[in-house]
């Protein structure tokens, strides 16, 4: 697993405030409330916060008539023990761990203004050491063998006012799917605007969704276009080299799939790397 990471054109300037990679495999039989504190333990010195959460269904892609297929019962139907997803924070809260019976994430967050991206390798080197340590954990419990039936990518870009455009009017300036166009003159700028957009990657080895929606920013209040693209799919097996090299895969998607996105003019604005 020490192979190098693909090298992928990316942005000096990238607008992302958030990444998560995420494991997603069949539920394991037999974990239990003292499974999350049994885990806690080992990982306590370096995530010393907690946060209880509503789980993540449990979703695979479907290529068929569905697009999406949903494995997880109704919550009124789940056992106690299931019903749970442990956040583990740092001190900063930068970086958690999220774990539920089904599946363990990896966020980065940016808190302020001064915390930089770390980039993709020093965030897939850290997954892949607490991916090693949940497998080794579950494994030592005797809960059986971890199967991985869906990998997932996602980063999450806030782009301001004034950052390469002023208004919805001037949203052509940075996505450049978006004309504005009518076939009439009844309807003017408009005032808000949402994209959703879904992409099928080669091969069936997945599909990458991209959103665009104007949300309130917590920390200051203010109004900031989000941009979310996430790539999930099966790897090709359980093997941790597998489902890393999805990962890759899925993040090479993301990025990419960003870059196409946007116009050449936020490139430059964001500092597309050579």
């Amino acid at each position: 697993m020490n192979e190098p990471v693909p090298v992928v054109r990316s942005f000096k300037r990238a607008p992302v405030i958030e990444t998560v990679l995420s494991i997603q495999f069949t539920p394991i039989s037999g974990f239990s409330i003292r499974h999350f504190g049994l885990y806690w333990s080992q990982i306590r010195h370096e995530f010393p916060r907690t946060e209880t959460k509503p789980p993540i269904l449990h979703l695979t892609e479907d290529f068929g008539a569905g697009g999406l297929k949903q494995s997880s019962p109704p919550l009124f139907d789940w056992i106690p023990e299931q019903v749970i997803r442990c956040w583990f924070l740092n001190e900063k809260r930068t970086a958690f761990l999220q774990l539920q019976h089904d599946r363990l994430l990896f966020n980065w967050q940016k808190i302020d203004d001064k915390d930089e991206y770390p980039r993709y390798p020093k965030l897939r080197g850290k997954f892949l050491e607490e991916w090693l340590r949940f497998s080794s954990f579950i494994e030592s419990e005797r809960l059986g063998k971890l199967a991985v039936d869906q990998c997932e990518v996602t980063y999450v870009n806030h782009i301001p006012y004034g950052e390469g455009w002023s208004s919805y009017n001037e949203l052509d300036k940075v996505i450049p799917l978006w004309s504005g166009r009518t076939s009439g003159d009844f309807l003017k700028a408009p005032e808000k605007v949402g994209i959703n957009v879904q992409y099928v990657m080669p091969e069936n080895k997945g599909r990458l969704y991209v959103s665009l929606q104007p949300v309130i920013t917590t920390k200051d209040g203010k109004e900031v276009l989000q941009l979310n693209l996430t790539a999930r799919g099966a790897p090709a097996s359980s093997s941790t080299a597998d489902v890393f090299q999805w990962l890759d895969f899925g993040r090479e998607w993301v990025v990419k799939g960003f870059t196409d996105f946007i116009t050449t003019e936020m490139h430059k604005l964001w500092g597309r790397e050579l």
